[in-house]
This record gives structure tokens, C-alpha cells and sequence, in this order.
């Protein structure tokens, strides 16, 4: 049965600045479904590419919240910010000032890519009302996902090899040659549609137009990472995770299964799921089968596991 949705748009405040946020409703709300917050990854890819998450509001009766983190999309970018702005802790700051803007006090989280990093820095400070964790095609260390992304470029073409190291030998990573060799990677391992979905091109075209946040905290591209995020690992932070937890992520990922074993291992209870056939954006490339398995897990932790307000048994 397809449920009729409301989608409104607005910003909240956040440390002086305007954070854009998304919310999709159902008209007729499951009861006990608890309201699904999208964290965006790039960083500063802007939600657009992981907008097609929102119709689990028509799937599953429950509100889907998608945000522009800030630096990117339609929120308040900063070019001139310091290099120090860019850290973890304030786009955790900025997931809290949206839910209280929205006052969500209990949810799931879903965040795919550097989304699902930031979803692990959430949920190891243990907030009050978080029901569940997706982790989507997400590393838990940098220092994985760059081994990762070094064994994955070593099976490309020679040719396209060649070009990548002579250009980033040069620092003429602009040059089209070295934009195409790029290209090669990313349709092998970041998203295997052709060609590529228009959600994704509007997101990675907005990051192109202000590309602060992305090339401060990554570098100019995915398996060339020179930014702040460098030496960012949440691996021996995991086991503080008390939410139900599920790990996703594609067969051809540029997350290999090195990089969020850690996510599965180390995580209380943590499942995981691959997508066989698919790459890093999953959900673009498998919209329905994503969707399907995103939305049992979330049925699955709606309801609380005990309700402190019902009446004791005799």
C-alpha cells in the first residue's frame, strides 16, 4: 500500500549559521515508527545523491529527515573557515541541533559513506533515544579506506595508473587526463550506473562549485586523501556502541570489507549485509533491494525493548 507524503523544507540554527533540512511525513504515520535521520556523506556531497532514502516514508509510515551538513548544498557555506573548523564534533553538534530543532527525541540513524562515520561518532557518545545504527558503505578508519583504495586502483588499467601517478607526482590533478583516469575508478567502484543517476550528479556538482569542506577534511578525490580526516579512526571506540547496529555495503565497493569489518566485529551485536553486484552507492544502484533490507531492520528495533510507563503484571 503506498502512503501519501508531505515534504516540507526549512533551515535550523546552528552556531550562527543556517543548517538546510529536508523532512518527508507520511500522511497516515505508522505507530511506533520512530523518524529516520539520512546523514549525507563527502564530506560536503549535500544530501541530494541519498535523497531517494525518503521513500522509506512511503514504505514503512515513519518521517525521513535528510540535512545539508554545513559547508555544502543549501546550507550556510564557509569558505574562509580554518581547517580546524572541519571536525567531527561539529557536524555531531549540528545532527543534535536538528533533532532538538525537529523535536525528535527518538530515532534511527542511517549514514552512508562518510554519513556512516559520522553516524559511529553519534552513537559512541551513547545519546539518549537512538533506536538504531545503518552503516552504509562506510570505513571505520581512514588508514583502511586508503590501503583499501590503493589495492582497488592497483587492478586498474596500467594506462589509467600511469596517469593517476603522473599527475599527482605534477599536482595536476585538474588536468583532464587525470580527471578521466579518475572516472575510471568511480564507475568501477563508487557508483556501476550508466550514466551516472542525476541525484549524484547534482550532489558531486555542488561539491565541485564549493569544494571546502571535501577537499579540507578528504582531498581532491576518493583514494587521493590528503585532508584532516587522514588519521580519523573510530575502531577503538566501538565497543562503547549500545544501539542495534547493521553494516552495509556493496560487493565492488571502494569500502571493502576490510575497512568496515572493524563496524561488525567490534560493535555489540552488529549485522551485516552485502549487496551482491553493487558498489559504494548501494542504495542508487539497488534502490529496492536496499530499501527492503534498510526497512526490516528498522521495523525490527521500532519497538522499544521494554516500556517503563506500562502497568507491572501481577
Amino acid at each position: 500500500m503506498l502512503i501519501a507524503m508531505q515534504v516540507t523544507e526549512h533551515t535550523v540554527p546552528f552556531r550562527d549559521h543556517e543548517t538546510w533540512v529536508r523532512s518527508t511525513t507520511p500522511d497516515v504515520a505508522v505507530d511506533g515508527a520512530w523518524p529516520l535521520i539520512v546523514l549525507h556523506g563527502g564530506p560536503g556531497m549535500a544530501h541530494d545523491y541519498v535523497r531517494n532514502i525518503a521513500e522509506l516514508a512511503d514504505q514503512t509510515g515513519r518521517q525521513v529527515v535528510h540535512y545539508d551538513q554545513l559547508g555544502c548544498g543549501r546550507s550556510t557555506h564557509l569558505p574562509q573557515a580554518p581547517a580546524d573548523f572541519w571536525t567531527p564534533e561539529l557536524f555531531v553538534d549540528e545532527f543534535h541541533a536538528v533533532r532538538a530543532a525537529l523535536g525528535i527525541d527518538r530515532y534511527h540513524v542511517l549514514g552512508q559513506s562518510w554519513g556512516g562515520m559520522l553516524g559511529a561518532e553519534i552513537a559512541v557518545r551513547r545519546p539518549d533515544g537512538l533506536a538504531s545504527l545503518s552503516i552504509c558503505n562506510s570505513p571505520a578508519s581512514m588508514a583502511l579506506w586508503m590501503a583499501a583504495a590503493a589495492e582497488l586502483r592497483a587492478q586498474l588499467p596500467e594506462d589509467t595508473q600511469r596517469a593517476l601517478d603522473r599527475h599527482e607526482a605534477a599536482g595536476t590533478i585538474a588536468d583532464p587526463e587525470y580527471v578521466a583516469a579518475t572516472q575510471e575508478f568511480y564507475v568501477r567502484h563508487v557508483c556501476r550506473v550508466t550514466p551516472m543517476p542525476r541525484d549524484f550528479v547534482d550532489s558531486e556538482q555542488q561539491m565541485e562549485a564549493e569544494p571546502t569542506v571535501y577537499h579540507t577534511m578528504n582531498g581532491p578525490n576518493e583514494f587521493h586523501v590528503l585532508g584532516t580526516l587522514r588519521s580519523w579512526t573510530i575502531v577503538d571506540r566501538l565497543d562503547r556502541v549500545d544501539a542495534p547496529t547493521l553494516v552495509v555495503a556493496g560487493e565492488f565497493d571502494e569500502a571493502t570489507p576490510a575497512t568496515w569489518a572493524p563496524f561488525a566485529e567490534r560493535i555489540p551485536g552488529a549485522r551485516s549485509h552485502v549487496f551482491a553486484g553493487a558498489s559504494h552507492c548501494t542504495h542508487l544502484e539497488q534502490p529496492d533491494e536496499f530499501r527492503a533490507v534498510i526497512a526490516d531492520f528498522l521495523a525490527e528495533h521500532d519497538t522499544p525493548a521494554h516500556d517503563d510507563t506500562a502497568p507491572a503484571q501481577a
